[in-house]
């Protein structure tokens, strides 16, 4: 990878800041915002409504987006539904699924969910009075997979499952879950991929599962556009999630038929200028390479890890190696409220996220009820590292 020029292509890091939240959101290059800017002053216009040129080359590039995004996990593009984040898109599978939940029914999730996927289910379990069930994990965050058979059964509807944690940046093996999930009819299988997708290579037709979501602003792209992924077959049975425009085929007054996928289930205006520009974000990733991206980042895990571990007033959370994970890490000052560190690390210009994360569940099963969580992406540099490692040395001097 060619940092230097890379890094020249994001007008925020310009400003000399270090930016270490990229779990929470990521900066975005030069070419998605000169592409939101193209559309809005040189041809903006509705999509799927207009035959005059400007709306046409619009929609072409909207639908082209769809592809781009749809080649980038394999999948079809009428599979790819654009939503606004992959929250919407996890609560829209929460509401297209509910008639098939009864009471007594089991859903099934892991206790390190990010809180996008787990309210949903809870309260959906709530309304329908079913069960729900938790997957644990080992003190250092990976999946405990050894009562499965006990979890996960007959009675078992749905199974939500993050495939990276935002906390620990564990890559669980959601595969082996999965498969084992198969055994068993009648189940939905729904992957909270936001962290995964940036990072490492993700195949929809591999993972086996029928759902799955992420946000385009975790990986360059603009905020506002996510996408659910679903298997075509269950799109055409299951019920829309809107009603309105450019969703129907035909209306009239006591009944309306529903347009083909994957426009049932995008009614009224999309965030087209954001879906486009999150086209030209997956073009300049392809560009780098998804391989050449997580080999630069076990680069950064690995010297931070090496480094931290040393630095006896830290308290780590999550596995102490780099198996498995993306660069994201958890950790305390001991003796120092996480928001302390955070605002000293903001004083230095380094930008860390400190709290639960939206994942109180683990953070309490990791014995921790908030931390300081720095996340690399493809733009950090190990001098990045070693002004944070610095940072944290001082701050450790400076209150004691």
């Amino acid at each position: 990878m060619r940092l230097e020029k890379i890094r020249s292509d994001f007008p925020f890091l310009k400003n000399n800041f270090i930016y270490f939240d990229n779990a929470a959101s990521t900066q975005k290059p030069s070419i998605v915002i000169e592409k939101i800017k193209e559309i809005y002053e040189n041809f903006y216009a509705n999509v799927h409504r207009g035959v005059y040129k400007i709306s046409v080359k619009i929609t072409d590039e909207y639908e082209n987006s769809r592809e781009k995004i749809a080649k980038f996990i394999n999948a079809n593009s009428d599979e790819i539904i654009f939503v606004r984040n992959a929250t919407e898109g996890i609560n829209l599978c929460s509401y297209i699924l509910s008639d098939y939940i009864n009471e007594n029914d089991e859903i099934v999730i892991t206790i390190s969910e990010h809180h996008s996927n787990l309210v949903p289910w809870q309260q959906l379990a709530i309304r329908k009075k079913a069960k729900l069930k938790y997957i644990d994990v080992y003190d250092d965050g990976r999946l405990n997979l050894e009562n499965l058979e006990e979890i996960i059964t007959e009675r078992t509807k749905i199974l939500a499952i993050g495939h990276a944690s935002n906390i620990t940046g564990i890559i669980q093996p959601i595969e082996k879950v999965i498969n084992f999930a198969r055994k068993f009819k009648d189940i939905f299988i729904i992957v909270d991929a936001c962290q995964s997708v940036p990072h490492i290579k993700v195949d929809v037709k591999k993972l086996n599962c029928d759902f799955l979501a992420f946000s385009a602003h975790k990986m360059l792209g603009p905020t506002g556009i996510g996408v659910l992924w679903a298997r075509k077959e269950l799109l055409e049975k299951l019920p829309p999630f809107l009603f309105g425009g450019d969703m129907i085929e035909n209306v009239d007054l006591f009944h309306t038929t529903f347009n083909k996928l994957p426009y049932k289930y995008e009614a009224g205006t999309p965030n087209f200028v954001d879906a486009i520009a999150f086209g030209y974000a997956i073009d300049y990733l392809n560009e780098i390479g998804i391989e050449n991206i997580y080999e630069h980042e076990q680069k950064l895990l690995k010297y931070m890890l090496e480094n931290i571990l040393n630095l006896d007033f830290i308290e780590l959370y999550g596995p102490k190696d780099t198996k498995d994970r993306l660069c994201i890490v958890a950790f305390n000052v001991k003796n120092i409220h996480p928001h302390d560190v955070a605002s000293y690390l903001d004083y230095k210009n380094i930008f860390v996220r400190s709290g639960h994360h939206c994942a109180q569940p683990l953070l309490r099963r990791l014995r921790a009820n908030n931390t300081v969580r720095a996340s690399l992406y493809l733009y950090n540099t190990l001098e990045e590292i070693d002004k944070f490692l610095e940072a944290l040395k001082e701050i450790r001097n400076y209150i004691f």
